[in-house]
């Protein structure tokens, strides 16, 4: 274990619970710990959706697409890129709008039901419940990636790893909620930036410039200097389909909701666009360059999974250990900043769409905060429970990109259309909300399971036709049912007018 290592993890996480504590002196109520106050600067939105948005498959994963296939890994930074635009010019001014005019909705399921007057409270229940089962084993799959990035770095088992990382994001989120997680996203995201910028800056120097990189990655395969290396037709719709789940992620839009005023929302997404664009383009670089630095002992070696350590191992050749120990940390980073956010609002759809919806109406804001708080710590048990069944040691596994692409599809398609025609279309009702989102779920599962049955006979990214037979089920639900009533259309049309951002 390097001293230089262990000192800069160690103040990084000292770091992340000093946030912890200062926002816990902050946080007075549920709407401060759920969403902040709505006090979220520009800046800060933007670096925090981006840092929640992408996670260590940011910083590993993409790379080692890259490093794997070459500039076939592009068409899923493009589809990314484009969602998340779409995202921040559709989305995030009408939503922060709508959730305000909506009897001020402070979380996903509780703007579905003050949209739709849902007086079942069916919406708030079942999209919590779908809120709370992926995102407990989202959460999972974040904790084992954690404890492998601690048990690689450090020498530590599995099992210690696991539960030093856990403790830490459950911490500063326990106490701080969204604060603690909005300003803990906005450093992670700052350090990931400097990461993906430094590294392959560093990578590409040692190798003698940018054509000599090229022609290194040539003389090992040409193909790899190929868009459409490994793709078919399916292949570049699936991966450009990954940006049709932003506009269904909880941990994402929530951020908009935050915003102190919709007129933050131009300087917010030129902020979170420039940040995705340049970190992805990073990313890329650094996986692409991985192939011609590692030539001559290539890091797949006939198990893919090693190609996604293409940056760890660059940190080891490249940098001091001082260097390489923030470098490093900015794995955690991702890690740790995606991880939080899920806990959040996970623990806030336990305290405000199931313990005061229907356990306690009349609970204080002061109970449901310490509601909120116990909930991160039962949902973070259960995911770590989850996540130590990974242990490699008893034989355990974790495919942790499966795992994030199955709840990001799932997301996509149960929330992503409810979330666009409630924001745009008067006549969508409580019944096609419903429908559109248990259509979505179940698509995204069952044409999962038909896949891997072979049923399917080819291999197409399961958010496509779950979304597009969400948004069939939703129009024709909202064409047939009662149509909205006068106060919903009433309230529709306050929403649009308090939208400045056209």
């Amino acid at each position: 274990m390097d001293i230089a290592t262990l000192v800069t993890f160690i103040v990084y996480l000292v770091g992340m619970l000093a946030i912890g504590i200062i926002s816990y002196r902050l946080t007075s109520n549920l709407s401060d710990y759920v969403l902040g106050g709505r006090s979220l600067g520009p800046g800060v939105a933007a670096l925090s959706a981006g840092a929640s948005d992408m996670s260590s498959w940011l910083l590993l994963g993409l790379p080692g697409l890259a490093y794997a296939i070459g500039l076939g890994s592009i068409w899923l930074s493009i589809g990314l890129v484009i969602g998340a635009y779409l995202n921040w010019r559709f989305v995030a001014s009408r939503l922060r709008a709508y959730t305000e005019v909506a009897n001020d909705s402070i979380t996903v399921p509780d703007y579905f039901e003050n949209r739709f007057k849902d007086g079942s409270r069916l919406l708030r229940v079942i999209s919590a419940v779908i809120i709370l089962v992926f995102f407990t084993f989202y959460t999972s799959s974040g904790l084992v990636g954690g404890a492998l990035l601690f048990q690689e770095t450090f020498g530590m088992t599995y099992n210690t790893a696991l539960w030093i990382g856990a403790l830490v994001i459950i911490s500063y989120t326990f106490l701080g909620g969204f604060l603690a997680v909005s300003w803990t996203d906005f450093v992670q995201g700052i350090l990931m930036f400097l990461a993906l910028i430094v590294t392959p800056i560093v990578a590409i120097a040692e190798l003698g410039g940018w054509n000599a990189t090229v022609d290194a990655v040539r003389s090992v395969d040409p193909a790899n200097l190929d868009t459409m290396n490994t793709m078919t037709v399916m292949g570049v719709i699936s991966l450009l389909a990954w940006g049709l789940g932003y506009f269904g992620q909880p941990h994402i839009i929530t951020r908009f909701m935050a915003l102190r005023s919709t007129k933050d929302v131009p300087k917010a997404r030129w902020i979170g666009m420039s940040w995705m664009t340049i970190a992805m383009i990073g990313a890329v670089i650094t996986g692409f360059t991985g192939i011609a630095y590692f030539a001559d002992a290539p890091l797949i070696a006939g198990d893919v999974d090693n190609s996604e350590k293409v940056f760890i191992f660059f940190t080891d050749v490249l940098f001091n250990p001082w260097v390489s120990g923030i470098l490093l940390a900015a794995i955690l980073s991702a890690i740790m900043s995606t991880i939080d956010s899920q806990l959040l609002v996970s623990s806030s759809a336990l305290a405000e769409d199931f313990y005061k919806a229907i356990i306690r109406k009349n609970a204080s804001d002061k109970e449901l905060v310490w509601v909120g708080r116990i909930g991160v710590l039962l949902i973070a048990f259960i995911a770590i429970l989850l996540a130590m069944q990974g242990n490699p040691a008893n034989g355990g596994g974790t495919k942790i990109l499966d795992l994030v692409s199955y709840a990001w599809g799932g997301f996509g398609a149960a929330f992503g259309p409810i979330i666009l025609l409630s924001l745009y279309w008067k006549g969508m009702t409580r019944n096609g909300a419903l429908a559109g989102m248990i259509t979505g779920a179940v698509t995204v599962v069952v044409w999962k399971q038909l896949t891997v049955a072979g049923v399917i006979p080819f291999n197409l990214y399961e958010i496509v036709p779950g979304f597009f037979l969400a948004l069939l089920a939703i129009v024709i639900f909202s064409k047939v049912g009662p149509q909205p009533s006068e106060e919903v259309k009433a309230e529709f049309d306050a929403a649009v007018a308090k939208d400045i951002v056209k």
